[in-house]
């Protein structure tokens, strides 16, 4: 093999990273950006940046999630770790979450190794995406998009949370939920269903 052809084979495992990383940075500026649309308390750039630590652990969780793709022994969970402690929030390194979700406050959340957020939800402070037990596979929940999550509520097991729901503050939930619909109390159950539609790009 001859040196070009070396040097271009080189190249050409690495342009997929590349592409990934460039992707990784437009989807870091759209989760700085939402933080001035869902709070209207974010005044500055630089507010924001040091002292949200949504935002703070969503960058972590970006940078932990694209090393756990590579499939990384150490460093993805140790990185979660260090969110965690510098933030309150402790999302698994192997959760899936769209773009432009924002976390308000956010101390006390905590999102499951197999958590699915769809794009534009937004989760408030001491929110769980856990499971329900020592299962395997699928465990934890899967938000659809624009879900909105009040503080202290519990989504538990493999369950869905319908696009554009709303989990009232402190509910538990343990069953699958319509989309458009409004969902309080222990357990949760459905006090309101709306016919909305919304774009999930």
């Amino acid at each position: 093999m001859t040196a070009y052809n070396r040097l271009t084979s080189l190249t050409d495992s690495y342009r997929p990273r590349w592409t990934a990383l460039k992707q990784i940075g437009r989807t870091l500026v759209e989760d700085y950006a939402i933080a001035f649309k869902r709070d209207p308390a974010a005044r500055n750039w630089l507010e924001v940046l040091l002292c949200y630590p949504g935002v703070q652990a969503i960058f972590f969780y970006r940078l932990a999630h694209w090393l756990h793709g590579l499939n990384l022994p150490f460093l993805p969970r140790f990185l979660s770790h260090i969110a965690r402690f510098l933030t309150g929030i402790e999302i698994h390194p192997g959760a899936k979450i769209g773009n432009r979700v924002f976390i308000d406050h956010g101390m006390g959340v905590v999102i499951g190794e197999t958590a699915v957020i769809g794009n534009n939800c937004l989760l408030y402070q001491g929110v769980t995406l856990g499971g329900t037990g020592k299962d395997l596979g699928k465990r934890h929940p899967t938000l659809g998009c624009n879900v909105t999550v009040g503080a202290g509520a519990k989504i538990l097991g493999n369950i869905n949370i319908g696009s554009n729901a709303r989990v009232g503050a402190g509910a538990v939930v343990v069953k699958d939920v319509p989309a458009n619909s409004t969902v309080v109390g222990i357990p949760g159950r459905i006090v309101s269903q709306r016919d909305e539609e919304y774009d999930c790009n």
